[in-house]
């Protein structure tokens, strides 16, 4: 049996539910800001509907493997996005103009060659049994193990980094 177009079709499912996902959760922040409860709940409770539905595609299509296998197509992941996919993008917006576009594709290319570092080294120390903690700057998404008196990236108070 030839299933290639269900994985596709599985894969342009897990996509479209995970960008539907974080659009919901910029919604509901939004609607929180201006006071709007109970669509930002809703916002809220339908990002988190489609991110079961991402997930399960996602694991039908088989693309949930090792924890081994799962770091390095992380690392990867990042690799290329720091390496070649934001470099790109960052000449691009540079030369249209677009500086807000300019600092966001410049925020998230050293936040993503920081998560490849982090990625590499959970790879490199997958037996250690002491218990690591990260902190996410809420601005610019840099990763730390230890909370910064500022994040290197965007200069945001280590007071607002989010502990995992």
């Amino acid at each position: 049996m030839n299933n290639k177009k269900t994985l596709e079709n599985l894969m342009e499912a897990f996509a479209g539910e995970s960008q539907a996902n974080r659009k919901y959760i910029a919604y509901s922040k939004k609607a929180e800001a201006e006071g709007k409860k109970n669509a930002a709940k809703l916002f809220k409770a339908a990002s988190d509907a489609e991110t079961i539905h991402a997930q399960k595609h996602f694991e039908v299509a088989g693309k949930i493997m090792s924890t081994v296998e799962n770091l390095n197509d992380a690392v990867n992941g990042e690799n290329h996005e720091f390496q070649s996919m934001y470099p790109e993008f960052l000449k691009v917006a540079q030369e249209e103009g677009n500086q807000a576009a300019v600092r966001t594709f410049t925020y998230a290319l050293k936040a993503e060659e920081v998560h490849a570092r982090l990625y590499k080294e959970a790879l490199d120390n997958l037996e250690q049994e002491e218990e690591v903690f990260y902190y996410l700057c809420p601005i610019c998404g840099n990763l730390e193990k230890v909370v910064p008196e500022k994040c290197f990236i965007c200069g945001t108070s280590g007071t607002k980094f989010i502990k995992y």
